[in-house]
């Protein structure tokens, strides 16, 4: 091998490393789930925009150093009395879905919210509803913003309201059976303080449930 093309490697090889440092490397979000659990006779789910059972979740590239930021953060909700648990069950690192490890909401449209404490760049965020009984959850909508009213700025990065029932816009992504791996959405890279998650009943009762929200970004 010539002086030259080691010459010539070599420069390639510091070019390479100066654009990782520069742009960061990535590196898939990986998810740390559960043990599968199901009880109960299962309930037919029949849904037109539901999608295929064993649909694999994506793989997301987040710069490395991503984590999950919202461990223990704050959560409100558009139900201030939760029927069953509380709404520090949705950050709590617990993702089992018996009693004890769910927040259970009053019927019809209703979120929880997460507050990340400041505006942050979030890559992935994976949710859990119920999960011990074959169900999909209805008008499953997944917003971010800098405002805590979610009235300006608003990024939405999931939406499966085929029907905009939720008035909120008529969303193109599919429903899906709950399941102990729960769903990862790909959130691109979008800044918010605030990440909110709306659901309208689920194909077993007209109940919402959150048993945990993990948000991957970095501050």
């Amino acid at each position: 091998m010539t002086k030259k093309l080691i010459s010539l490697l070599a420069l390639s090889a510091l070019a390479t490393s100066a654009f990782a440092d520069h742009h960061g490397e990535k590196a898939a979000i990986v998810i740390d789930y559960p043990a599968p659990f199901l009880i109960g006779t299962p309930v037919q789910v029949n849904l037109s925009h539901l999608e295929d059972a064993g649909t694999p979740a994506p793989i997301i590239m987040a710069p490395k150093g991503t984590m999950n930021i919202a461990k223990d953060k704050e959560v409100t909700s558009s139900d201030d009395f939760p029927i069953i648990g509380d709404l520090s069950y949705a950050t709590d690192g617990d993702k089992e879905s018996e009693e004890g490890y769910f927040v259970e909401l009053a019927p019809g449209l209703q979120w929880i919210q997460v507050d990340l404490e400041k505006s942050s760049a979030i890559y992935g965020v994976s949710m859990w509803h119920f999960h011990t009984q074959k169900r999909a959850y209805n008008d499953v909508i997944l917003q971010i913003s800098d405002d805590e009213a979610f009235k300006t700025g608003v990024t939405t990065v999931f939406n499966n309201d085929h029907d905009n029932s939720s008035g909120l816009g008529k969303g193109s992504d599919k429903a899906y059976l709950e399941t102990n791996k729960g769903k990862l959405i790909d959130a691109r890279g979008t800044k918010g303080q605030y990440v909110r998650l709306y659901s309208a009943g689920n194909t077993s009762n007209e109940m919402n449930h959150v048993v945990e929200v993990e948000i991957f970004g970095t501050n």
